[in-house]
């Protein structure tokens, strides 16, 4: 797997990029902005990026949504300091695929990489306790007010539920018994549909409106 590594401190930079080549994946760049991160990404074309939230020149959450609005293919982890919801949810708008913290673990961003080689990008379960936190507390949005329904097959919605329930792509494959390319080819139609770019951002609407 193909990482690029964005952050605004080398000293960080330095021990994720240890880390991960011990573990074997291929460091394929660094930036230490997020400007300089999207000129990156595409020359690049990385697998996954680790991009931090906070950073000069461009933050993490404009760079997330510029780099995938151009390749939405692309998986964006956010490795932040930052607790606050609102961050978090920036980054599921923006479309960031997973959102850890630098005081996690070692092993959690192993296994956060580990998932996507796997064969997709579950949410970890920080992020999917806030998201259903939220959705707990809030009230569905009204009929009135969601606009168009999405036309999602059946299948589809079996897909999408396995997203909400933490599944990898591989697990939804096994799961409903078809591989793993028809997965994706699902994930790509539900993306376009209900017009979103992450795992997370699917999720999140999904369960905003009710939609499994």
């Amino acid at each position: 797997m193909r990482v690029l590594i964005v952050d605004d401190h080398a000293l960080f930079r330095d021990g994720i990029r240890s880390l991960l080549t011990a573990r074997g994946f291929e460091v394929v760049g660094e930036a230490e902005s997020g400007s300089e991160a999207v000129a990156k990404a595409g020359p690049l074309r990385p697998d996954v990026i680790l991009m931090d939230v906070k950073m000069p020149s461009m933050g993490g959450l404009a760079a997330t949504k510029a780099i995938k609005t151009a390749d939405p293919a692309v998986k964006i982890v956010m490795l932040t300091v930052s607790e606050d919801d609102a961050d978090l949810f920036e980054a599921i708008k923006a479309g960031a695929d997973g959102y850890l913290l630098k005081r996690s673990s070692a092993l959690e961003l192993l296994h956060q990489l580990e998932s996507i080689v796997a064969g997709g990008a579950p949410l970890t379960a920080g992020v999917a306790r806030t998201i259903l936190d939220v959705v707990r507390t809030a009230p569905p949005v009204p009929q009135g007010q969601r606009g168009e329904a999405p036309s999602l097959t059946d299948r589809e919605k079996d897909v999408l539920q396995g997203l909400v329930n933490g599944r990898s792509y591989k697990q939804v494959g096994d799961e409903l018994g078809v591989s793993l390319d028809t997965v994706r080819s699902h994930i790509r139609s539900i993306y376009r549909k209900l017009q979103v770019h992450s795992v997370a951002e699917a999720v999140s609407r999904a369960l905003r409106e009710r939609l499994v």
